[in-house]
């Protein structure tokens, strides 16, 4: 009985959840099953798919679902002096006197990673052997 007062109460919450975020009900479902401990969640529509932002043991995080509930990426944020020396090597020559505000690291669905420099409104997005591919708008 009491395995089903649960069950009942998490599909609540995950409806209620689904609702107040303007995500599909698919997306908030994936990530509630793959980050049950996750707090100060905040989800945005982001290019047709949805992006939520959270708190998981301590860690900065965000993923990008589709509407149908399949993870697009993970973005974990780490410290500036933790991207590859490649990358802070192609800052310092191309971006001399901006500071990097922020860094993260990108894992796509596929495995693939890729790292991401924060600056002035821009990302700067790098390959796993720190070669640049393209500035985002942020």
């Amino acid at each position: 009985m009491k395995k089903i007062i649960f069950a009942v109460t998490l599909l609540i919450t995950l409806t209620v959840t689904a609702q107040k975020s303007g995500a599909p009900a698919a997306a908030t479902n994936a990530f509630a099953k793959a980050y049950p401990a996750a707090t100060k969640v905040k989800w945005e529509k982001e290019d047709g798919n949805y992006e939520v932002s959270f708190v998981d043991k301590g860690n900065e995080m965000s993923a990008v679902y589709t509407a149908k509930g399949v993870l697009q990426e993970t973005e974990h944020e780490m410290k500036v002096t933790e991207l590859p020396a490649q990358v802070s090597v192609y800052m310092k020559e191309h971006y001399k006197g901006i500071v990097v505000k922020s860094a993260a690291k990108i894992t796509k669905a596929d495995g693939s990673i890729n790292y991401e420099a924060a600056i002035k409104g821009k990302d700067v997005l790098f390959n796993a052997n720190g070669k640049f591919i393209k500035e985002a708008k942020d």
